[in-house]
């Protein structure tokens, strides 16, 4: 393919996409963004992942999220998103908003994982030269190091802006009483935290529960979900079993050991209310996110074309009604 040969959609902002202000900021991110967790690596078909980035793109997903370790092998999902950019991209990178992070090991070493100064600095200055940009549009710690002191961390962060290699940065994994710290320490140097990454999903409840949702909101900052589907587990995939070519059959992140015979009976129970929807499992665990406003933004990740376009109908009826609700909380109970 020639550079440039690809022009996304003239109607991506006009085909049902809506977009949320992130806390107090100038951010307004899709109610659904793309995560390159999983399928953007150099074991994956860059073909079926390029496919995936511009079917995202042309229906107005603006919003790409990486992190420096995502693959496998660690580095590969940046350096294909970075061909992306170079091949189709470049001329709509104003219309991005493209994260990255780091915390997580990435190289040996001391400095290949953590948060302290020298190992977030490097990491990003990694991340930029893989994915062929000059800056990304927000940067995160990808958690919390018990080991190094906050202030560092956190000082480095404000520095990384004030150096134009992130517009604005963002913490994720953060434990409620660091994630005070953060806020507050980042707010007193007018460099605002503005996003939030948690996992949260219906099997996953953790940021209300803890409060991290609502100290989020507090603090003017943003809350993007991830693993807003369990890993598959709130999908049609492992209602009758665990299918040979799934994730939970290769082992890694998914265990066998997660769908218990409790599980597959909630899975089943949530599935049969998201029929009476007129929704697939996975759109209605996706909307009873996308319900509430102090969620910004759900990252999903797709392994193809098609379960992309499957997950997009979940904007097509994020409400609930009180009974569907109970309904729900009867069977997590």
């Amino acid at each position: 393919m020639q550079p440039f040969d690809y022009r996304p959609d003239d109607n991506r902002y006009n085909n049902g996409m809506k977009y949320r202000r992130c806390g107090r900021s100038g951010i307004l991110l899709p109610e659904i963004s793309l995560g390159l967790w999983h399928n953007f690596g150099d074991v994956d078909t860059f073909a079926n992942s390029q496919a995936m980035a511009h079917y995202a793109f042309d229906r107005g997903i603006t919003h790409f999220d990486l992190a420096n370790n995502y693959g496998p092998s660690a580095g590969s999902a940046e350096e294909t998103f970075g061909t992306i950019m170079k091949k189709s991209f470049m001329p709509y990178r104003d219309e991005l908003f493209i994260s990255t992070k780091a915390g997580h090991e990435m190289w040996p070493g001391p400095y290949g994982d953590w948060g302290s100064r020298k190992s977030l600095m490097s990491s990003l200055n990694q991340s930029l030269k893989r994915m062929n940009l000059d800056y990304v549009d927000i940067f995160y710690s990808h958690r919390y190091d018990p080991n190094t002191p906050l202030e560092e961390t956190l000082q480095t962060l404000v520095d990384i802006v004030r150096q134009g290699k992130a517009l604005y940065v963002g913490i994720s994994k953060y434990p409620a009483e660091k994630a005070a710290f953060a806020y507050q320490y980042l707010a007193e140097r007018d460099v605002h935290c503005l996003l939030y990454q948690g996992r949260y999903s219906l099997f996953s409840r953790e940021p209300e529960k803890t409060g991290i949702l609502k100290q989020a909101q507090e603090n003017g900052s943003g809350f993007i979900a991830f693993s807003p589907l369990a890993q598959g587990l709130l999908t049609n995939r492992y209602l009758n079993g665990i299918p040979e070519d799934s994730r939970m059959a290769r082992g890694g992140f998914l265990k066998k050991e997660a769908l218990t015979e409790e599980t597959l009976n909630r899975i089943k129970a949530l599935n049969a209310l998201a029929l009476q929807r007129g929704q697939t499992l996975a759109e209605m665990s996706l909307a009873w996110l996308l319900k509430d406003e102090s969620v910004t933004s759900v990252i999903i990740g797709a392994s193809s074309v098609g379960q992309l376009a499957d997950n997009l109908k979940a904007l097509d009826n994020t409400s609930f009604t009180q009974e569907e609700l109970s309904l729900i909380e009867n069977i997590l109970a």
